[in-house]
């Protein structure tokens, strides 16, 4: 792997210290002669949490307790994935799939009253069905039975440091009656912030200056939603589960920008952004005995409009001397049906089998326009600016496992996905792709709550419609060029997975993985000149994975509870314009970690979190745009129980003050020449936010 910077080195002994303590000292990782904790089980493959061991953090909802499980780190859905078996995440509830796709797991926890849940349990993914094979930790919400009405309400306010409030409204209601269950919620979803900066535009040759924009940006974003959930437990294999959600959004960023050309004419820009995105979601699923298991229906239909306006005007003493302006209109539909059937013992092994078919339709419109003298417009015509994307895609499943010994099992799965494109517009394309996508996964847990799971499965990555279109991002002066012909990456994915309990209630986890990728996708050069995504062949990405998680009592600081998360990664690619290997371009530091103290005491909790990682780059065909990471980001809370129902949380954002910086450097005509010629470093401080809020439980059952 690449050597760490040295920042990151004492961070990396430190790791190695806590995993060697953790895996060998059986003093530190055994419970005390007492057993385990009450709180705290183990059953067969499971480890249960009953709602005493989260009553110290008097949490309100279920995502409350799910962020304090022992290492489990929720695995956010995809809401942009199409078909439902990718979009699992690894949440259950009450053993089942929600069968919501856009919501993400997060809202849908959130609306979950923390008095209705009965206890959580982490498990093996093989327990949950095809979706989550292969994952070493789903987390089961299992919710109480009994009728009532439980409700939950938070208000409350963000300040920024221009002195705007942004107020916090969320609601969510819980009705049981008999096997019927209707659940509630609605926010306002606002955000805003307001960032000082500036661009630092120089020669790369020898640094001199060429311009430098002192930059203001103004961002709004309502967010608001309603959910709607109806879900029916009529006993072993008989629910039913309805599921329904309006969510309008707007975003809008007003950017000032004060330009100083070295030996020009000094310009004061404005950029503008205005998005409106609309998105609805119908989906439910039924579940019926069938030959000795249980078959399920699941179908779901989705909606998602977009309405986008961007202009970029160079002003000089008021008056428009040029620029952009791009409209978007895009309308998103998706609908799908899946068929599944389970059987816990066919010929001694757990079986599922299933088939998935789903219809998705994208129609955009974008228009771009070049301004001229006092904002006169001149169109643009982009490669794939008008388009049409449909696909049919089926994926059909067999799910076979069985247990070797008490506490060995083997899981296999055997899936066929096939997906036929039709592209019409500005271009047309017409393909059919097909991936077998098997899988094996040994899953060993022992009584003490130690647990190895090794897997290996083949993945393919979905494409991004959006990826096929021509368009503008005006905010980065730059031009994307859509291609038709993109293909799905694959991969070959190998883990290994082994966790221990420690400290009593805490938990040490170490993960190893490999991938081996086909058609890895990223950015290449169109034959019309155009940087555009594209497939670029084979890479490779290997990592490694720490959480330690645990209770401080037993080292003397009582109430007192430390995690902490971090890896290193090493991806690989070769580069088609420089022939030379580079890392992959994205999201994919090379070390991160996180550390969360807090203590709990029974009125008061408090405490902070400490976020940080290495540098990250986006290789386009002309720049390189690498995003910084000045210091560490850290957030500090503190929160005061006045009673059992009310919460009152002070929340500070942002508490060292921490910077967005990056710095793009540019070739020309692209990166085949390895001489820079421009660079562009861009600095932004949103400074420390402050949010007070208000939590109040209702209700509280029959």
């Amino acid at each position: 792997m690449k050597s760490l910077c040295p920042a990151a080195l004492p961070l990396r002994r430190g790791f190695a210290l806590v995993a060697a303590l953790a895996f060998t000292a059986p003093a530190l990782a055994e419970d005390s002669a007492e057993g385990v904790a009450p709180a705290q089980a183990e059953q067969g493959r499971s480890t249960v949490y009953q709602p005493d061991y989260f009553a110290q953090f008097a949490p309100s909802n279920a995502l409350d307790i799910v962020r304090r499980v022992p290492g489990f780190v929720l695995e956010e859905t995809n809401t942009e994935v199409r078909g439902f078996s990718g979009a699992a995440g690894n949440i259950v509830v009450n053993g089942a799939r929600p069968s919501s796709k856009t919501e993400t797991l997060g809202a849908m926890l959130a609306r979950i009253p923390a008095r209705q849940v009965l206890r959580v349990e982490v498990s093996p993914g093989d327990l949950y069905g095809s979706d989550y094979a292969g994952k070493s930790q789903v987390l089961n919400v299992v919710l109480r039975r009994e009728g009532g009405f439980d409700g939950n309400v938070k208000v409350g306010a963000t300040r920024l440091h221009d002195g705007t409030a942004i107020p916090i409204v969320e609601a969510s209601a819980l009705i049981r009656s008999g096997a019927s269950t209707f659940n509630l919620s609605a926010g306002l979803g606002r955000g805003a912030n307001v960032e000082l900066g500036y661009d630092d535009i120089r020669r790369a040759s020898d640094g001199t200056r060429l311009e430098l924009r002192d930059k203001v940006n103004t961002i709004d974003e309502r967010n608001p939603f309603v959910s709607a959930a109806w879900s029916h437990e009529g006993g072993t294999n008989r629910s039913a589960h309805l599921n329904l959600r309006y969510a309008p959004s707007h975003f809008t960023l007003r950017q000032t920008n004060h330009v100083t050309p070295t030996g020009g004419q000094v310009r004061d820009d404005r950029l503008t952004q205005d998005y409106r995105n609309t998105g609805y979601e119908i989906g439910g699923d039924v579940t019926r005995p069938l030959a000795g298991g249980a078959i399920k229906f699941v179908a779901l239909a989705n909606r998602r409009e977009r309405d986008n306006y961007d202009a970029s005007f160079n002003r000089v003493n008021g008056a428009t001397i040029g620029g952009y302006e791009q409209i978007q209109v895009a309308r998103y539909d998706e609908a799908l049906g899946r068929l599944s059937w389970t059987h816990p013992s066919v010929l001694g092994f757990s079986t599922e089998a299933g088939t998935e078919l789903a219809y998705n339709k994208l129609q955009n419109a974008t228009e771009l326009y070049l301004l001229g003298t006092g904002g006169a417009r001149n169109r643009i015509d982009l490669p794939i600016d008008f388009a049409t994307v449909d696909e049919v895609r089926a994926e059909t499943y067999l799910n076979l496992g069985r247990q070797l010994s008490s506490a060995l099992r083997l899981d296999t799965s055997f899936a066929y996905e096939t997906s036929r494109l039709t592209v019409g517009g500005d271009t047309s394309a017409r393909r059919v792709v097909s991936f077998f996508k098997p899988g094996m996964t040994l899953d060993w847990k022992d009584k003490s709550g130690s647990h190895v799971q090794v897997s290996l499965r083949r993945e393919a990555a979905q494409l991004d419609f959006y990826d096929f279109i021509s368009s503008a991002e005006l905010a980065n002066g730059r031009f994307n060029g859509g291609n038709a012909e993109l293909k799905p990456q694959s991969s070959w994915e190998a883990r290994l997975t082994a966790e221990r309990p420690v400290l009593g209630r805490g938990l040490v986890k170490l993960v190893l993985g490999h991938d081996w990728v086909s058609q890895l996708q990223d950015r290449v050069l169109t034959p019309d000149g155009f940087d555009a995504p594209g497939n670029l062949g084979n890479g490779t990405r290997r990592f490694a994975r720490f959480t330690f998680d645990a209770p401080l009592d037993k080292l003397g600081l009582k109430a007192t509870r430390l995690k902490v998360e971090g890896g290193v990664q090493e991806t690989k690619v070769r580069d088609p314009l420089t022939g030379g290997i580079r890392a992959w371009s994205g999201f994919w530091p090379e070390w991160d970690y996180r550390i969360e103290l807090r203590r709990d005491l029974a009125k008061l909790s408090y405490g902070a979190t400490w976020n940080h990682r290495s540098t990250f780059a986006f290789y386009r065909t002309d720049e390189v745009d690498v995003l910084l990471n000045e210091k560490p980001y850290v957030s500090a809370f503190a929160e005061f129980r006045p009673d059992k129902r009310t919460t009152l949380r002070l929340d500070v954002d942002n508490a060292l003050d921490s910077s967005s910086q990056r710095m793009r450097t540019f070739f020309s005509p692209n990166r085949s020449n390895p001489v820079p010629f421009i660079t562009e470093f861009r600095h932004r401080d949103a400074h420390v936010k402050l949010t007070f809020s208000i939590n109040r439980t209702f209700g509280g059952g029959s």
